[in-house]
């Protein structure tokens, strides 16, 4: 390609050709661009999945243009759903949106993030690891959502070929976020056998010379499993071993409330007081405001050996200039303020209800398991069936029902038979989803065991000796 180009040129220039073999020589310069895609996505994009917002919701959106109903069940989208946020959040938003009108300091609004400091000082200070340096207020940052955040958080620490542990299932946000800033994601698993929870043991095993950070999800996106805290003073012990300052350890808590049957969650900053801790939340789930893009992340434990991330971290929040500013004012009345959460997840309670009627619907089911989630929004259910694909399912399932799902593979798993349900729709319409989801995995039981019989069949008739037709036509019969 460049070669053809320098003759091109060369030949512009006057390269000692006449003007006939110099258009001989620019000749191939059109076929070469109709083979080659001269734009094209970076190396860290082709293999990268992200379901939730991926093909299967491109297809939602073109049989909704074609008229067609689809209840979108593969979203924590509390608005889209008819959750309203705190009003006292809504109104100060309004109140100030003309005070809005400028940047503000790039880490966040001085007064959202002093209502946060109060928070986590009192996290970080009464936990087990409290003599540690507290919270100040430039441990603070406030983004344009978490995602902007994991993303700025990965973005300061990895070089190519630096490892983060991420569990197995995760939220694919994170392994997106490592490969992006040319890291490598390394799993941790979290069984199913096992309650979704990781164990120490297979963590440590995963560490080398390479390991940078560890993520944490708790409570758990999308198995709902809340790490007891136990668990994460083991993994803060081996975070804090590691030499040279110890493994950063991001621990993703943007549920930190949404809790059931008086479940309760360990917060890791106040474990952790000998390797930096970066804790996230925000307004989009608990206070159900996805739309305002309020997200913050607070730096804790041990900075001493910290001071070049750290500086980098400053240095993006300065570059984006700052987070969305309206959604901002919105942060002081919702931490202070009355927790409604809770009147949602306690018995009688919209989240709590739903919770219970998809537990109802899987434990009558002839082909659906699940283990109860004590946290977060979600339900990962496990189909009992055969050579079951999620992806297969999920679309079948779009196609025919108008019902739309996460497969659970798209959660970095190595496994096809789970998926993903949110509890956020009314329950008339979380009824009439579940529902339709027996029915088509009735459909796929049905197929298998009719291709079984089939199958059946044809080794009947090899095994007879009967004649090449007759088990050429089971054969194709088979196939159809």
């Amino acid at each position: 390609f460049f070669s053809v180009m320098k003759r091109a040129n060369d030949d512009k220039a006057g390269g000692g050709k006449d003007s006939k073999n110099a258009k001989t020589e620019r000749e191939p310069l059109i076929p070469l661009y109709d083979n080659i895609h001269a734009i094209s996505c970076c190396n860290e994009l082709r293999s990268m999945k992200y379901e939730i917002r991926g093909p299967l919701a491109y297809r939602a959106e073109e049989l909704e243009l074609q008229g067609h109903n689809v209840l979108k069940c593969n979203i924590g989208n509390p608005g889209a759903f008819g959750f309203e946020a705190p009003q006292v959040v809504l109104d100060a938003i309004k109140e100030n949106v003309g005070r809005a009108v400028p940047y503000e300091h790039q880490k966040g609004l001085p007064e959202a993030r002093a209502v946060l400091l109060d928070k986590y000082r009192k996290i970080v200070e009464g936990g087990p690891a409290g003599t540690c340096a507290s919270v100040t207020m430039d441990d603070i940052y406030i983004g344009n959502g978490v995602s902007e955040l994991i993303m700025m958080s990965m973005r300061a620490l990895l070089n190519p070929g630096d490892e983060v542990l991420i569990p197995s299932p995760d939220y694919p946000l994170w392994t997106a976020a490592v490969l992006l800033h040319g890291g490598v994601p390394v799993y941790y698993d979290c069984p199913s056998d096992n309650g979704f929870l990781p164990q120490i043991e297979n963590i440590r095993s995963l560490v080398t010379a390479r390991t940078r950070a560890i993520v944490i999800v708790n409570p758990n996106n999308p198995t709902g499993v809340i790490y007891p805290e136990e668990l994460l003073q083991d993994i803060a012990d081996m975070a804090e071993e590691y030499p040279f300052g110890g493994i950063v350890v991001f621990t993703d808590e943007i549920y930190d409330t949404m809790l059931f049957d008086g479940s309760k969650m360990t917060y890791m900053s106040s474990l952790i007081s000998k390797t930096l801790c970066c804790s996230f939340g925000g307004l989009s789930k608990v206070y159900r405001a996805c739309g305002f893009r309020v997200g913050w992340m607070v730096t804790s434990g041990d900075r001493t050996h910290a001071q070049g991330y750290l500086n980098a971290l400053n240095m993006l929040s300065g570059l984006r200039l700052c987070a969305n500013v309206p959604g901002q004012y919105g942060v002081k009345p919702a931490v202070e303020g009355f927790q409604s959460i809770s009147q949602l997840t306690a018995p009688g309670g919209r989240l709590y209800e739903a919770r219970k009627l998809v537990m109802q619907k899987v434990a009558k089911s002839h082909y659906m398991t699940m283990q109860e989630p004590k946290g977060a929004m979600y339900a990962f259910v496990k189909v009992n069936l055969p050579d079951f694909d999620d992806q297969l399912f999920a679309l079948d399932l779009l196609e025919t029902k108008h019902v739309l799902i996460a497969p659970g593979s798209s959660f970095n798993v190595e496994y096809k038979d789970h998926f993903r349900i949110t509890l956020l729709p009314p329950l008339g319409e979380l009824v009439q989803a579940m529902d339709a989801i027996e029915q088509v995995l009735s459909v796929h039981a049905a197929k298998q065991e009719a291709t079984k019989q089939e199958a059946l069949r044809i080794l009947k008739a090899i095994r007879g000796s009967e004649d090449s037709g007759r088990i050429e036509e089971l054969q194709r019969k088979a196939s159809l």
